[in-house]
């Protein structure tokens, strides 16, 4: 779910997270099962094997009642649907196959045999000038422009509801050949199947690189090219692990520099390793990311609009979001997907006087960087604006300054860019009895608040 409030489903906290701008997930990890829920219709799996061994899988998938809808050979991956009862148990125990996992407690939706693509809405030409961002002028950006905006030979992967690839503000640097879905956990790659099915994704690009041309919004890299890839699927909106997983993979392939992913993956809050079938969720969601890294990704995502420390987790009572929601005990163990996973920037919300906005995730070495995430003005379909708040707010400012420091200085690795945003950051220190750590690095910031300015002053430097 983009992060969206600890309410119940990213959903519902999509009017006010989406309407707030909130990013919203779902990852659960219980000490107690989910509840029972009787298969009626085909559900969604994830089968795990070593990378490069699927064979075997593949065709105990087909005798067991199976079918294999979507492979990621390289990352020892398979997306399996099928209807029969004691599926995973079954394959749980194929020689070769290391975890089965289902990837929902619902049945996968009819759009999963013929998905939709969404409609192009209507655009609205901007009359405006281009607003005065108070966001631009808080991380440095308005005067990094004057170095950079940012290298077309850079992308930034929009990991989200999708993007309206005909924005007035978007259309210039969307790079549609890099473009897909990833709804229901297979690539599409038809036009237009990129497409915002709401508006988070939209406004997360125009936060990214919407264009600097004089009217509307411009982004924090406005010169470097952005591509979609949807990850929320029709009709429930949510980000389902397989979508996430195709997501990352694709991102790898295609060679994105930087992917932003403001939302968590349904339908658990929090990802534990002590259920069989989060366990498999985990896993494949972490080979996925990892795989992206390994291709010279530097993956950005959202810490979460719960309010919650995410050192010290005790319950969740909104998972699972795509049936029943139950009261849980989780554990550091849980873990909130992808934020949460190695090599993965986390981002926090600030607000326009830079201490931790009220519903921001925090916790100790969980945090790696702090970004404006309150009341955020950017792009939203047909060619509008709207102000949205959350950390899916924040974290594509991290993802803007990763690009600028990318176009200055193209050798370097994705540690090395990480490295280097936590150097340059500008430190913040605790601002209430919550936070924890020093000045340089604490609970609520990370290392600080992502600095533009620096990013092109300083480069890799």
């Amino acid at each position: 779910m983009f992060l969206r409030s600890r309410t119940r489903l990213r959903r519902a906290a999509t009017a006010a997270a989406i309407g707030l701008g909130l990013v919203v997930g779902t990852a659960g990890a219980a000490t107690a099962a989910p509840a029972s829920v009787s298969t009626q219709g085909p559900r969604s799996y994830l089968v795990i094997t070593a990378p490069g061994d699927t064979a075997g899988a593949k065709s105990a998938v087909t005798a067991n009642g199976g079918a294999v809808y979507a492979s990621y050979d390289a990352i020892g991956v398979l997306v399996a649907h099928s209807s029969a009862t004691g599926f995973a148990a079954k394959m749980r125990a194929v020689t070769g196959v290391q975890q089965v996992g289902a990837t929902r407690t619902s049945d996968l939706p009819a759009e999963v045999n013929a998905p939709p693509i969404p409609a192009a809405p209507r655009q609205v030409a901007p009359t405006a000038a281009e607003t005065n961002r108070a966001d631009m002028t808080q991380i440095g950006a308005d005067r990094a422009w004057q170095v950079t905006t940012g290298s077309p030979a850079v992308t930034v992967g929009i990991l989200d509801t999708g993007v309206d690839d005909r924005h007035y503000d978007l259309r210039a640097n969307f790079a549609a050949a890099k473009s897909a879905s990833c709804a229901y956990g297979k690539l599409d790659t038809r036009p237009g199947s990129w497409r915002d099915i709401h508006q988070h994704g939209t406004h997360v690009a125009g936060t990214v690189a919407a264009a600097k041309n004089g009217r509307g919004a411009v982004g924090v890299a406005p010169g470097v090219r952005i591509a979609s890839v949807r990850v929320a699927e029709q009709p429930s909106g949510l980000f389902f692990p397989e979508n996430a997983i195709c997501a990352f993979v694709f991102a790898g392939d295609q060679g994105f520099d930087v992917t932003n992913s403001s939302y968590y993956t349904d339908p658990w809050l929090f990802t534990c390793p002590t259920d069989a079938d989060q366990a498999a969720i985990g896993e494949g969601v972490r080979r996925a990311a990892a795989y992206a890294e390994g291709k010279g990704v530097l993956n950005v995502a959202a810490a979460g609009n719960e309010n919650y420390d995410l050192a010290a987790k005790t319950i969740d009572t909104t998972s699972p979001d795509d049936s029943t929601p139950v009261t849980r005990t989780v554990t550091n163990a849980c873990l909130s997907l992808p934020a949460e996973l190695p090599g993965v920037l986390a981002v926090s919300s600030i607000t326009s006087s830079n201490v931790k906005s009220g519903f921001s995730n925090f916790g100790a070495d969980k945090i790696a960087l702090a970004a404006p995430g309150d009341r955020v003005h950017s792009t939203v379909p047909g060619g509008r604006y709207a102000e949205l708040s959350g950390t899916s707010m924040a974290s594509p400012h991290v993802a803007g300054v990763a690009a600028l420091l990318a176009s200055v200085e193209p050798t370097l690795t994705v540690a090395q860019l990480r490295a280097r945003l936590g150097a340059q950051a500008d430190d913040l220190a605790c601002s209430d009895s919550r936070c924890t750590g020093t000045e340089a690095k604490n609970s609520f910031y990370g290392e600080g608040r992502v600095d533009a300015l620096d990013a092109v002053r300083k480069g890799g430097r």
